[in-house]
């Protein structure tokens, strides 16, 4: 009887200790995600704001702001000019990106890591000395305030999303299915298109969605190579918060948060979000 109540006071004691350790972290997780959202709340709220500064939380709600910037011709010019830029850099990034990540996937030869290091290089690469080194090589070439360098600096930000987006794809892909397609007579290039990519379309998706997402948000590297004729929605927004500060910049900021969710849930039901983060 003695050993019966022993062990259940260090089941207790355990299980009391488990419950501690157990409301710490519900506590430290909950601190997390609060930090993360109260930020993202306050931007929401205060673009439905009437008034003609930021204001949290609103005394009434209004639309006003979503109005203004529907009806301003610099907003809408800039809006329209980043989806523009956004779809000539989804469609050749995807392209070459799953052209890149297919080769590597398939092809054995020497420095294959090194070469797929140096593809997502640019993930490492802080922004703002990529953006400096390319204002140097654009000046250099002569395609600096082009359309064509904003391209190419979009370009190769968003690159290595695809790439690993892809390159899970065709992790997962048996070779066998290809090697079966070309016993049947089907060529290379036949089992690629009628094989191949439908199995790993999930995985170009999502790289598409995620170089939609990153060309549509980016601006250091856009800080650097924009014209102020052709300027982009984030480059516009840090140069008009630099004048002014109304609620315009949050109904903005709101339809960019509406762009990244929407992305998000493409990802889940496309490839889910636990193989590409």
């Amino acid at each position: 009887c003695m050993d019966d109540r022993e062990e259940a006071g260090a089941l207790a004691r355990r299980r009391r200790r488990f419950d501690g350790w157990t409301l710490l972290i519900w506590i430290g997780g909950g601190a997390v995600y609060l930090f993360l959202v109260v930020p993202v709340l306050v931007i929401i709220l205060s673009a439905f704001s009437p008034n003609p500064y930021p204001e949290f939380p609103p005394t009434e709600f209004s639309l006003r702001w979503f109005r203004e910037v529907f009806q301003s011709e610099p907003w809408m010019r800039a809006i329209g000019f980043s989806l523009w830029l956004m779809l000539i850099v989804t469609v050749l990034t995807v392209v070459l990106g799953t052209t890149a990540a297919y080769g590597v996937s398939r092809l054995e030869f020497r420095g294959k890591q090194a070469l797929l290091s140096f593809m997502l290089s640019p993930l490492m690469i802080p922004q703002v000395v990529m953006g400096i080194a390319l204002l140097y090589i654009f000046t250099a070439m002569g395609i600096i305030r082009t359309m064509a360098g904003l391209v190419i600096g979009h370009i190769i930000v968003s690159f290595p999303y695809v790439i690993r987006t892809v390159g899970v794809s065709l992790s997962n892909l048996d070779p066998k299915l290809e090697r079966a397609s070309m016993n049947l007579g089907a060529g290379p290039v036949q089992t690629f298109f009628r094989v191949t990519l439908p199995l790993i379309r999930p995985g170009i998706v999502a790289g598409g969605v995620f170089s939609a997402v990153t060309s549509f948000g980016e601006v250091s590297i856009s800080l650097f190579v924009v014209s102020p004729s052709n300027m982009t929605v984030p480059v516009r927004i840090f140069n008009y918060i630099d004048q002014t500060f109304d609620p315009s910049v949050n109904a903005i900021s709101v339809l960019f948060i509406a762009v990244a969710v929407l992305a998000l849930i493409i990802i889940e039901r496309t490839i889910g979000l636990t193989k590409v983060m």
